[in-house]
């Protein structure tokens, strides 16, 4: 089966995983962020924020399970896949960091092809911060700029999702891919 895999990308606090929540109680299949897992791993072992203290470690461990996403999409039955990020957002954070990253990140990059990208642009009305969330809103817009040009570096052509509530969220991205 040819599976589709679909991205929701955008910063942080944008609604990404409302919007998998969703497509997933309307019965699509969704593989969520796997960030909050590493978060709390890391957190566990006494680390409070991985990413801040050691982002390269933090970026390999996201990289390593988003690919593994990307090959679990061949697992499932469902012709198409909603992927809550996908692994060019590692990229974005690092660039957004200003840190550097070995060649295997932009190999993920170019050789793990999503179908489709909806990225969610930042909205300061339902922006909250929590025990994972450390990004101001300032940051959120500038790492939504990174999000922007790693896509685009890809050639992705990414497509804006309209504020809104989170049912029209939903039927705006199933719309606009004839579902």
């Amino acid at each position: 089966m040819n599976t589709k895999r679909i991205v929701i990308t955008g910063g942080p606090g944008t609604g990404k995983s409302s919007l998998i929540n969703e497509l997933i109680r309307r019965g699509y299949t969704c593989l969520e962020e796997i960030s909050r897992q590493v978060i709390l791993e890391a957190q566990k072992e006494g680390v409070d924020q991985l990413f801040l203290s050691n982002p390269l470690l933090f970026s390999e461990l996201l990289l390593k399970g988003r690919k593994q996403q990307f090959e679990e999409a061949n697992t499932h039955s469902s012709d198409t896949i909603f992927f809550d990020r996908g692994v060019h957002d590692v990229i974005a954070y690092m660039d957004f960091i200003g840190d550097t990253y070995p060649k295997h990140f932009v190999d993920a990059c170019e050789n793990l092809v999503y179908d489709t990208v909806f990225i969610l642009k930042p909205w300061e009305t339902i922006y909250t911060s929590d025990n994972e969330r450390y990004e101001s809103f300032e940051q959120a817009l500038q790492i939504h700029d990174h999000l922007l040009n790693t896509y685009s570096q890809y050639n992705y052509k990414l497509i804006d999702v309209p504020f809104d509530t989170i049912e029209n969220r939903a039927d705006y991205i199933l719309r606009a891919l004839q579902m």
